[in-house]
């Protein structure tokens, strides 16, 4: 497994990742109806960087890394990530999360949050916990799941500065 900067020709393995996740609507709050063209803006276009989990030329997962806020909030980084579901359980979204503040520091970042963590997806949540991020904001109602209907979505926070 390897962990790099993603390329051009990359977000031909990224686009099915991406559809699948958004179109679920379960975890993302992107609309389901997201097109290819959007998708490949939003996913390597804004952010500042974008970086794919690789194996055997294979991408399974990826994430991107973005100033959270413009002025006096740009030392606060945003990030997020998407594993293939034949991928999941096999430690990715760890591995990303822990390289994406490597390089968040790297690039100057003192602080990671997370601004919209839907309260049903507890597999990221208990990993972000693990990985030393606080909850620091309760949306109330502010997802619509699409089985569940409107339930929260947590803002979580990480200094990464010792």
């Amino acid at each position: 497994m390897n962990i790099r900067a993603a390329s051009a020709t990359d977000f031909e393995q990224i686009w099915p990742i991406f559809h699948e996740i958004v179109a679920a609507g379960d975890t993302y709050g992107y609309p389901h109806e997201t097109t290819r063209e959007q998708a490949l803006a939003i996913w390597v276009g804004a952010p500042r960087k974008t970086f794919v989990v690789e194996e055997d030329g294979r991408v399974l997962g990826t994430y991107f890394i973005k100033t959270n806020q413009q002025g006096p909030g740009d030392h606060v980084c945003n990030c997020g990530y998407m594993v293939s579901a034949s991928a999941r359980g096999r430690g990715l979204a760890t591995a990303m999360c822990e390289h994406s503040q490597q390089i968040a520091r790297e690039l100057g970042y003192r602080a990671m949050q997370f601004n919209f963590v839907a309260y049903s997806n507890s597999r990221a949540i208990a990993l972000w916990n693990t990985l030393g991020f606080a909850t620091v904001g309760r949306l109330p109602q502010a997802f619509r799941h699409p089985s569940l209907g409107y339930i929260d979505a947590l803002v979580m926070y990480k200094w990464l500065e010792p």
